[in-house]
């Protein structure tokens, strides 16, 4: 969440105002309410009779010690105490509703970001491919599913049935081609010097209210109770990133702590709610997924560079793999609460013909540890001890950065299109060692599934129009990374 301080505090009114301001234009680039911040700023100025009894009492104090007359603020006192009770149960109601809004607004949208409501908007900073690629559509090409089908790696009929909707089982290759994805990833990460953490896949509510938006209880979090005891009820994670941001919630860290890099592995769990008839075939958009995530805690100073590293050791990922991609940054109206600036890697699905996304980079700066309370101790500086007459430590809220380095069902699909051949697909290079036998290329061993008639002309037509030798064929066997 936001700091309070920022509506309402100010070195002078000029400064306060312009405070307001900053706010109300960032939740336009947001295109977020403006008047939530009119109604936050009225609720924090409801004053409690309290605080108005210790100022009077402290005139009365000062008559006195002047041998001034306080009868009429010793009225006056008298009359804000009988009022005092139910003002303080109304202050107390008010500041609960004023958090709850507080907590709605989304973070300072970094300046760079494209301002627009628009994903279409989303600005592309820089592609990569290797040199046998061309953005298009080839003639024939198997979806992701269809190719998984004919290796015999995955049972999306018996997943369904014992699941439900987008139910699947990886099998055979399907499994260990995902396991080698799990493994090169954890690898690629702990060369980087990353510490590899196994979080929790359960997450009590208390701490996932302070890392998830609201929005996400309901359209994207599976709910886990045991009982009707409240604090015990318990949330599945839908990234390690939630339960990771929260390790460190009510510490102190040092100085020389920072940064702290976590190489996030679990197993993830999603409802989906909002994507309803989108990417119902095969693995790409499922309820249960695996993921290695980069989170890193920073110094404020040094977190922007953070996030360039993090989009860098991604891009390295998925060159090592081959997979031609597309960096962008996302408009500012798609941004979540807590993200300050998201960079997003798209990957080239040509069954399709278009980029779909693989990897998220957040820089969500101090919003989230403000509200799980990680900070640090900094020195003061000399101007800052005249300021607060002490030398006592600052305090400052750490950074938290998050970035997908692979999700490795989504990675999957996007390299079972991209190294498909007639006869099977060619295994990454760098994948191999990982998989029994080290296999160069895995072949099919089923056919097709049987197809609605209208499917089967289609299928038919892409057959007919089949190269017997293609470029991408070859440039997949020759690849080298």
């Amino acid at each position: 969440m936001l700091d309070i301080a920022d509506f309402v505090h100010g070195a002078t009114p000029e400064k306060i105002t312009e405070n307001q301001e900053r706010l109300k234009e960032n939740q336009r680039r947001r295109g977020a309410p403006v008047e939530a911040i009119d109604e936050i700023i009225a609720l924090f100025k409801v004053a409690r009779e309290g605080e108005k009894i210790n100022k009077v009492q402290k005139e009365i104090g000062k008559k006195k010690k002047n041998k001034e007359d306080a009868a009429d603020l010793i009225a006056e006192k008298t009359e804000l105490e009988k009022q005092k009770k139910d003002a303080d149960a109304a202050a107390t109601e008010k500041e609960l509703l004023r958090d709850r809004k507080l907590a709605s607004i989304g973070n300072y949208v970094h300046e760079d970001v494209p301002t627009s409501q628009d994903e279409a908007d989303n600005a592309i900073l820089s592609t990569w491919a290797p040199e046998w690629f061309k953005e298009e559509k080839p003639a024939y090409c198997l979806s992701h599913d269809d190719v998984l089908h004919r290796l015999d790696g995955f049972d999306q009929k018996r997943g369904t049935k014992i699941f439900g909707h987008r139910g699947y089982c990886l099998v055979n290759y399907g499994l260990l081609l995902n396991l080698a994805l799990v493994n090169y990833g954890l690898e690629f990460l702990f060369g980087k010097k990353y510490t590899l953490n196994q979080p929790p896949y359960f997450m009590l509510k208390q701490f996932m209210a302070k890392t998830a938006q609201l929005e996400q209880f309901d359209e994207e979090l599976y709910k886990v109770t045991e009982n009707e005891d409240k604090a015990s009820e318990r949330y599945l994670i839908a990234t390690s990133e939630q339960p990771l941001s929260a390790l460190h919630s009510g510490e102190w860290l040092q100085d020389s702590d920072l940064p702290i890099k976590y190489a996030g592995y679990s197993t993830c769990y999603r409802k989906e709610a909002g994507s309803h008839g989108k990417e119902v075939m095969g693995i790409f958009r499922v309820h249960q997924f695996e993921k290695i995530e980069q989170f890193v805690m920073t110094k404020p100073e040094d977190s922007w560079d953070a996030f360039k590293d993090m989009m860098k050791n991604s891009e390295e990922f998925y060159q090592s793999l081959g997979l031609p991609y597309r960096v962008v940054d996302i408009v500012s109206g798609a941004l979540n609460n807590a993200a300050s600036r998201k960079n997003d890697l798209e990957a080239w699905f040509p069954s399709q013909g278009k980029y779909k996304e693989l990897v998220s980079c957040s820089n969500c700066t101090d919003y989230q540890t403000r509200a799980l309370e990680i900070r640090y101790r900094q020195k003061k500086d000399l101007a800052d001890e005249k300021e607060s007459g002490t030398d006592e430590n600052k305090k400052i809220y750490v950074h938290a950065l998050n970035a997908t380095l692979c999700a490795t069902e989504r990675t999957l699909c996007c390299i079972l299109e991209n190294y498909q051949t007639e006869t099977g697909i060619i295994v990454p290079e760098v994948l191999r060692k990982y998989i029994p036998g080290q296999p160069k290329e895995i072949l099919y061993t089923k056919e097709l599934v049987e197809k609605s008639s209208a499917d089967k002309s289609k299928t038919k037509a892409k057959q007919n129009s089949a190269p017997k030798k293609g470029n991408v064929t070859e440039g997949m066997r020759n690849l080298k990374v």
